[in-house]
């Protein structure tokens, strides 16, 4: 049974989808105004985490990620250096892409670009208007606060705080500010702007996420995931705007990760820490699975501090598990197997489910990973692994590999089958073979496997995506690693 800690609420909650067997989420993706740091990247990464845990315990998931491409920040930097919006924004866009492929995110199944929908946008502010929750002031829209009753049941806010008929314009404020917020914006000197039955002009920030969410998860959906900075004002705004629309509930389960750190101080541009992913692999050497593994190994609702000896322990931690693998694949072993082995396996199986069941303990989890390590090291040492025992232990890790997806599998090793659903996870032993030598691909796959690395080199990530889905149907799963690309033979 999976609990989290649900912000609206305030407390851990059982969680039930709306429709079983799939899971409808939202998470709040970059504003494309500069490259994302790996303080955003904290938060993908939590919901990578999220996205694949659901995955592995047999959920469909439906995960939508925004793309804001205009707002008060991305229109500032179009005008400073005197380009347009869309030339501005798409080299971040891009960069986000590759960071996504670099630390292995699960992709979206949707990224809707907030110029994408600008009609939509429009049509819901109209709407609010006729329902009596807007109102205009000089071709600017703003949300009247003071007639949603509910406003400030996300982030706690006391009644009393409202400022009634008092505006701001600003897309990001503080708590304090508790006034009406712009849900559309007239046009100003240098600032793009779109002809719109409710007249020219753009669309506040708030506003882009309440319409790009329900066009793709419907009025209602389960879970709604991003930064507690984005708790107030962002989210409170989604969920008064959308509400009072739709007059449905917006989201079920609200789940919000804290902030990245560097060493002991928050991560800004104005103290100068900031530190992107590119970056760290350029120019410090990281291994971006270290990387990965350091970003995911704090529990979401705690702050991570980064540091490079903490990268460094990533790094160590990641090695001993991949030093494991490497030695269970290379050393020729005895035939048979042993029960120890099999309950060892099947200890840390329950574990790993039951740390992340919790809330997405991670700490729990990569425990009983590390724990199962540690014993079956002894139990090598004292040559008490046997042939279908090595077999087991790999195969329980490329299982928990799926949520983690830190592991570089030696190309010895072929996986037999597709990783199941959880009722399968019992008989994950019997998964995985040795083998000398790695399997050849046909010549056309090969081919296409080349083509699928030229597509990516010059960015064209959709027909990339395309080619390894084409593959994965004929039962050849790829798989990009530091060291290149990599390939599984297996069966449906």
């Amino acid at each position: 049974m999976i609990k989290f800690f649900n912000t609206l609420g305030g407390k851990i909650e059982t969680f039930r989808p709306l429709q079983e067997g799939t899971v409808k989420l939202y998470t709040c993706g970059p504003t494309v105004y500069d490259f994302a740091h790996i303080g955003n990247y904290r938060a993908y990464m939590f919901e990578d985490l999220l996205k694949r845990f659901l995955l592995f315990m047999g959920y469909d998931v439906i995960h939508v990620m925004n793309i804001t491409d205009v707002d008060d920040k991305t229109i500032k930097g179009a005008n400073d250096q005197g380009v347009s919006l869309t030339e501005y924004t798409e080299k971040y866009v891009q960069s986000f892409f590759e960071d996504l492929e670099t630390l292995r995110i699960k992709k979206a199944a949707h990224y809707p670009r907030a110029t994408e929908n600008i009609q939509e946008m429009a049509d819901m502010v109209k709407g609010l208007l006729e329902k009596g929750y807007a109102y205009e002031r000089e071709g600017n829209y703003y949300f009247n606060i003071a007639k949603f009753s509910n406003y400030g049941k996300l982030s706690n806010i006391d009644q009393r705080e409202l400022k009634t008929g008092v505006r701001i314009d600003s897309d990001e404020y503080e708590k304090e500010s508790v006034q009406d917020f712009a849900l559309w914006k007239a046009p100003k000197e240098g600032e793009p702007f779109w002809e719109t039955e409710i007249g020219p002009g753009r669309p506040g920030w708030h506003i882009e996420c309440s319409v790009m969410s329900a066009k793709y998860l419907g009025d209602t959906f389960d879970i709604h995931c991003g930064g507690v900075d984005n708790i107030f004002p962002h989210h409170e705004n989604e969920i008064a705007q959308s509400e009072a629309f739709s007059e449905k509930k917006f989201v079920n389960y609200w789940i919000h990760c804290q902030h990245l750190i560097r060493d002991g101080e928050k991560m800004s541009k104005s103290r100068g820490n900031i530190i992107t992913t590119q970056e760290l692999i350029k120019n410090h050497g990281a291994d971006p699975m270290a990387l990965r593994l350091l970003l995911l190994s704090t529990h979401y609702r705690k702050m991570l501090n980064f540091t490079f000896e903490a990268l460094n322990q990533a790094k160590s931690s990641l090695e001993r598990i991949n030093n494991f693998i490497n030695l269970l694949a290379s050393k020729k072993l005895a035939e048979g197997e042993s029960q120890g082995i099999t309950d060892l396996v099947k200890n840390m199986m329950k574990n790993f489910i039951k740390g992340l069941n919790d809330d997405l303990n991670i700490s729990v989890a990569l425990t009983a990973l590390f724990e199962m390590i540690r014993k079956a090291n002894v139990l090598f040492s004292q040559s008490k692994i046997l042939k279908k025992d090595a077999e087991k232990l790999v195969a329980s890790i490329n299982s928990v590999d799926e949520v983690l997806n830190i592991v570089d599998f030696p190309p010895n090793i072929r996986f037999k089958k597709l990783r199941g659903r959880i009722e399968e996870k019992s008989n994950v032993f019997a998964e995985i073979s040795f083998e000398k030598k790695g399997e050849e691909l046909p010549k056309e796959a090969m081919e296409k496997v080349n083509l699928r690395e030229k597509a990516r080199a010059e960015k064209n990530f959709k027909l990339a995506d395309k080619i390894r889905d084409d593959l994965l149907a004929q039962g050849i799963v790829l798989e990009d690693t530091k060291d290149g690309i990599r390939w599984k033979i297996i069966k449906k």
